[in-house]
C-alpha cells in the first residue's frame, strides 16, 4: 500500500519488485567477497589446521549477517526516499 492509503499502482509494484532483486543480488556479492576475502586464504594457501578452521568460520559468520545487513539497508533507504505523488514529477523536496 502507498503512503495515501490506495492501492499500488503497476508502476509502484515494480519499483518495489526491482529494488528488492538489487538488495538481495548486491547483498548475495557483498557476501560472497567477505566470504572469498575471510576464508579465501584458509583454502588456498596451506595454513595450521586451527587458523584454517577460524577463517572458514568466521567466513560463514560474517558472510550471512553481512547479507543480511545489506537487504535491510537497502530496503529502509528505498523506502525513507519515497516515490513522486504523479508520474514524472519530483517531489517537492528533491
Amino acid at each position: 500500500m502507498t503512503s495515501h492509503g490506495g492501492r499500488c499502482s503497476q508502476a509502484e509494484r515494480d519499483a518495489i519488485t526491482v529494488e528488492i532483486g538489487y538488495a538481495l543480488c548486491s547483498a548475495a556479492f557483498a557476501a560472497a567477497v567477505i566470504f572469498g576475502a575471510v576464508a579465501g586464504p584458509a583454502l588456498i594457501f596451506d595454513l595450521p589446521e586451527t587458523a584454517e578452521r577460524v577463517l572458514v568460520r568466521a567466513g560463514l559468520v560474517l558472510a550471512p549477517v553481512l547479507f543480511a545487513a545489506r537487504v535491510v539497508s537497502v530496503l529502509l533507504r528505498f523506502r525513507r526516499a519515497g516515490q513522486p505523488s504523479q508520474p514524472g514529477r519530483t517531489s517537492p523536496d528533491s
